[in-house]
């Protein structure tokens, strides 16, 4: 089964509510419900998230978990400070956790929808 962690930017709390309800009412019927949803305020809000450095850090984590953030460093060839920034940010936003001592990123695929009504 594949891990999906959709992105919104901007939008409502009516929004979210109609997303979990919806989830809710196809769970009662029957159906299995596995979402993730993860909403960002605007594009800024995404963009000081979401860097070229950071997608990479998930890409390299979904592929290879680390026991730490020194592994990961190491194992990027990235500097531990700028790394263990990176991680706090990325773990903040709910796209890296931890697994025991373990840092993950367990989505296949994040889609992010960019509205562009205000």
């Amino acid at each position: 089964m594949s891990n999906k962690l959709q992105i919104h930017i901007g939008g409502t709390l009516r929004e979210s509510k109609r997303r979990a309800l919806d989830a809710v009412a196809r769970a009662k019927r029957g159906e299995t419900v596995i979402e993730n949803h993860l909403t960002f305020e605007n594009w800024e809000s995404l963009a000081k998230v979401m860097t070229g450095k950071r997608q990479q850090l998930l890409q390299h984590l979904r592929e290879h978990p680390a026991p730490s953030i020194r592994a990961l460093a190491k194992s990027l060839g990235r500097d531990y400070k700028r790394v263990h920034r990176d991680v706090l940010a990325l773990t903040f936003a709910g796209l890296v956790e931890r697994k025991g001592k373990e840092l993950h990123a367990d989505y296949d695929t994040i889609q992010a929808a960019i509205p562009l009504r205000s």
